[in-house]
């Protein structure tokens, strides 16, 4: 199995630079539990719920794009619920590949990266794409970031789970 990064250093103090280097951090342990794995195996599920590594990896892709581009720059985008199926459920099509999914997910940190470096993690997400004008309260740069942050943590280790159902590999 791939060795993801080294977790970021115990030194770091700027909260933007940390939030930005963990996010890289559980990317790459995302990417390591996904890599040396065959297709059959990224597309069966081991869990009662029913859902498989690759769609996780696909949620993950949409997950930081709704919350970064759609979210705090309002932009437009296509599908920001692109993971979800006729089902309601994450859903990837068979034209879908690990390595395709993985450098979207790549893709979508080096943006999400641009876009916080130089902006205060008390801006404000735009008004428009995911957050209405309408007076409701928008997050922060920063809560977004922790947000996306939470939610790779704790996928990576859904991921971990099911990566040693697979095949017995463990690890971070």
């Amino acid at each position: 199995m791939i060795t993801p990064l080294s977790e970021p250093s115990t030194r770091l103090s700027d909260p933007g630079t940390l939030l930005l280097d963990y996010l890289d951090y559980y990317r790459s342990v995302i990417g390591a539990k996904i890599e040396g794995l065959s297709d059959e195996e990224l597309r069966t599920s081991r869990l009662p719920s029913g859902w498989t590594m690759l769609e996780l990896l696909k949620h993950l892709v949409h997950m930081e794009q709704r919350w970064l581009r759609w979210g705090f720059r309002a932009e437009t985008v296509p599908a920001p619920w692109g993971d979800r199926g006729p089902e309601d459920r994450w859903h990837v099509t068979p034209q879908e590949s690990a390595a395709d999914l993985l450098t979207a997910l790549h893709a979508g940190g080096e943006y999400t990266r641009a876009v916080a470096s130089g902006t205060p993690l008390s801006a404000v997400a735009a008004a428009g794409g995911r957050f209405p004008d309408d007076g409701t309260e928008r997050p922060t740069l920063g809560w977004i970031l922790f947000h996306v942050l939470q939610e790779y943590a704790r996928h990576a280790g859904h991921l971990d789970i099911v990566r040693e159902l697979t095949d017995g590999a463990t690890g971070e």
